[in-house]
């Protein structure tokens, strides 16, 4: 999955006419294999539709977004969905994990979803469990788990099934700082791990320091870029 995600003039308004809402205005960025890129701006700047667009979640107004040289707009919502099991992994601020699975069988759900063997998938989920310091908590459910604990679950269903890119919507949202910053270091670490890239969107400039590049936004548009020193 050695490809770029390239999004290209991606404009996405809701409604019509003169009350109509301006997503997106023209956004175009290219998400490099193996990077991790923060998209970073204020509530309503349209980082989160950004996302979404990048993740085939939605179809844009117009523009495009290209993923192993397939257009995702182009793509039947069966062949989106298939995509977002297989080839993108996701992490969210509250983490969604499934209150009555355990641990394991929370990591493996994807997969198993994918057609992988129930044997197979959790062996797989259990393995980066354990890579992510949570040997021995396979069969805790969510409500046994501390927030910081629940998110490496939710790293770990990410990145069972090897993904391309993995997208986190304010992965630390619900965590105090001490945790967030840890969940970070351990969901940036993993994805370089594996060559994915990461695509985080937040609000905080002390979630995208942990990135190697971040695009700032506003009113849906990219207003700036920085690169971390490290990653030039």
């Amino acid at each position: 999955m050695n490809a770029p995600l390239v999004a290209t003039d991606l404009v996405q308004t809701y409604g019509e006419g003169p009350t109509a809402t301006h997503a997106l205005a023209g956004v175009s960025l290219t998400v490099a294999p193996g990077e991790s890129l923060a998209i970073m701006g204020p509530s309503g700047s349209g980082k989160t539709t950004l996302l979404h667009c990048l993740a085939g979640v939605i179809r844009p107004t117009s523009g495009s977004v290209t993923w192993q040289g397939s257009d995702l707009a182009a793509l039947s919502d069966r062949r989106r969905t298939a995509l977002r099991r297989s080839d993108f992994g996701f992490v969210f601020q509250s983490g969604q994990l499934l209150p009555e699975l355990p641990a394991v069988e929370n990591a493996a759900l994807p997969l198993m979803l994918a057609g992988t063997s129930r044997a197979e998938a959790t062996r797989a989920a259990a393995a980066w469990l354990g890579h992510l310091g949570l040997a021995g908590m396979e069969n805790r459910r969510p409500g046994e788990l501390s927030g910081g604990q629940a998110q490496r679950v939710a790293i770990a269903r990410a990145l069972a099934g090897a993904p391309g890119v993995v997208f986190a919507d304010e992965p630390t949202g619900a965590l105090d700082q001490a945790t967030g910053a840890e969940v970070l270091s351990v969901l940036t670490s993993a994805t370089r791990s594996t060559g994915a890239a990461l695509v985080v969107v937040t609000h905080d400039a002390g979630v995208a320091r942990h990135c190697s590049r971040t695009v700032t936004m506003r009113d849906g548009r990219v207003t700036g870029e920085y690169v971390a020193e490290a990653a030039r």
